[in-house]
């Protein structure tokens, strides 16, 4: 199994040099083929009260802009992938549903991975539910470019985030490609069960055997949580092992939850400071 078609989700004029920079990196040593796509949402005025209407001339501005964003993100999709000599396309979509829409799941779910921005913590509206969308709707590995201020690096070092969920499972097998490719993974587990039942110490075990059989270089440790959250956690570890890639299961909890009181996905969307691969 390889990626050999690459959806890139260029959101933003902000990432679109970013997210396609990674998925060219990946497509090189890959010889796969990238779909650039952008959702180019209708403009949508507020009224302030019942009776007013907006101004023509301020809604015409604001589609002049986000039609000039589009056509910016598309130059800079275009002008790398041909600087490279990858194979691309791109796809741009206009609909009030913006990534939702059925055009963007649809070709994320004839990918084999999609790679998009970090949700900016600093940027209020649609960017995290374009995220979950994706993660949700599209059954495909996300792949999320950090927010950390860094071009493509070989990703030498994975950590692997192991609960034993069937998201986390998901996760590790959709990302056979990376962690053959890998000198090093870990999986690692955060306050693993420890009873009669099972040791702290076997835990991603079995996993690992599996992984071992497709020539994954693999071992396994454990952490408690006690003085971090999971998510900090996890980003020390990486840093620790100067882990390139974080996999992990995505959203084992409700999406409701998660916005109510929080969650590791949602903190690592935002957080996270390498790259992510996330499953559902």
């Amino acid at each position: 199994m390889t990626y050999k078609t690459i959806v890139a989700v260029l959101s933003a004029t902000e990432d679109a040099g970013k997210v396609t920079d990674h998925a060219l990196a990946l497509a090189r040593r890959t010889g796969g083929h990238v779909i650039g796509i952008h959702a180019e949402a209708p403009v949508v005025v507020t009224l302030i009260a019942p009776m007013e209407y907006p101004d023509p001339n301020a809604v015409l501005q604001l589609q002049e802009r986000a039609r000039e964003q589009s056509r910016t993100v598309e130059q800079a999709f275009r002008s790398r992938c041909e600087r490279d000599d990858i194979s691309y396309e791109w796809r741009l979509f206009t609909g009030s549903a913006g990534y939702a829409s059925a055009g963007v799941i649809d070709s994320a779910r004839a990918a084999d991975i999609v790679l998009a921005g970090q949700f900016d913590p600093d940027l209020d509206g649609p960017a995290r539910e374009d995220i979950e969308d994706l993660l949700y709707e599209s059954g495909r590995p996300v792949y999320l470019v950090s927010n950390v201020p860094a071009g493509p690096e070989p990703i030498d070092r994975v950590l692997l985030a192991w609960n034993g969920s069937r998201e986390a499972t998901r996760a590790a097998f959709d990302a056979l490609p990376f962690l053959t490719a890998a000198k090093e993974v870990e999986i690692f587990t955060i306050d693993p069960p420890d009873n009669g039942m099972q040791s702290a110490d076997f835990c991603g075990a079995e996993l690992a055997a599996t992984l071992s059989r497709h020539g994954v270089k693999i071992s396994t440790a454990s952490a408690s949580s006690t003085h971090h959250s999971v998510a900090e956690t996890l980003n020390r570890r990486a840093t620790d092992i100067d882990a390139g890639l974080i996999v992990m299961g995505a959203y084992s909890h409700s999406r409701l939850r998660q916005r109510l009181f929080g969650g590791v996905t949602s903190a690592m969307m935002r957080g996270a400071r390498v790259p992510v691969l996330m499953s559902r």
